[in-house]
């Protein structure tokens, strides 16, 4: 299922002329934005809420609209064919089922407390946590660099990544320890706060799961960077 999520979303970057701008995680963020709106959202609140410009917005909705059909005008048209309240764009059917599919592997994207997360996150009083789970992502997870990386390629400041062993939160350079006494693992008032955030979404917290802090200097530059590294493990 991980790979065909992607593959799906091939449409989006065909072009005969210039490349587009945006990456996948754009893509899955918009239509968590667009989720999140039901009524509609334009181009310009989602250039402020993806970081991107203008030309970048246009073209990721033009994208979504007209080459996967995951998003449509909102408000419908009028008898002569004319939009009518419009406010945006909407998901369509068709768009609110690829997302389902997305949640199933990435059920949870949510502004993390920073009073809770200080301790295992670099220079806390300079950045904003955000926390995306991964479902089973232990298996694509080595010591936490690549996502590291990921994170700070699309201008986050970087991304910690927890791995739940069935028991712990353990950090990834920890999980191949066989000896339990020497995995490093978070203190009891995080393992709880992770453990708590699990029931707001549809799935249960599994052996292997990852939970993943991206960072950045605003909440919108850390949620972009949490779920582009959490897209290294899928």
């Amino acid at each position: 299922m991980e790979l065909e999520i992607l593959k799906d979303l091939h449409a989006m970057f065909e072009s005969n002329t210039i490349k587009p701008t945006f990456n996948h995680a754009h893509i899955l963020l918009s239509l968590l934005i667009f989720e999140n709106h039901p009524k509609g959202i334009g181009r310009y609140r989602l250039k402020e809420e993806l970081l991107i410009g203008k030309g970048t917005a246009r073209s990721l909705i033009t994208r979504l609209k007209d080459k996967v059909d995951f998003i449509k005008v909102s408000g419908g048209k009028d008898q002569n064919g004319q939009p009518k309240n419009r406010l945006g764009h909407i998901l369509t059917e068709k768009g609110m089922r690829f997302l389902e599919r997305v949640k199933m592997k990435i059920p949870l994207l949510i502004r993390g407390d920073l009073e809770v997360l200080k301790e295992i996150i670099i220079e806390a009083e300079r950045n904003y946590p955000f926390i995306c789970v991964v479902k089973q992502g232990e298996s694509k997870i080595k010591y936490g660099m690549e996502q590291r990386d990921a994170a700070i390629k699309v201008d986050g400041s970087g991304a910690t990544c927890l791995v739940f062993n069935g028991d712990h939160f353990v950090f990834p350079a920890s999980t191949s320890v066989k000896n339990q006494d020497l995995k490093e693992k978070t203190n009891k008032n995080i393992e709880d706060y992770f453990k708590n955030l699990i029931p707001s979404t549809n799935s249960t917290l599994e052996k292997g799961d990852v939970f993943i802090i991206g960072l950045g200097d605003e909440p919108n530059k850390a949620r972009l960077a949490s779920l582009n590294a959490a897209l290294t493990l899928i």
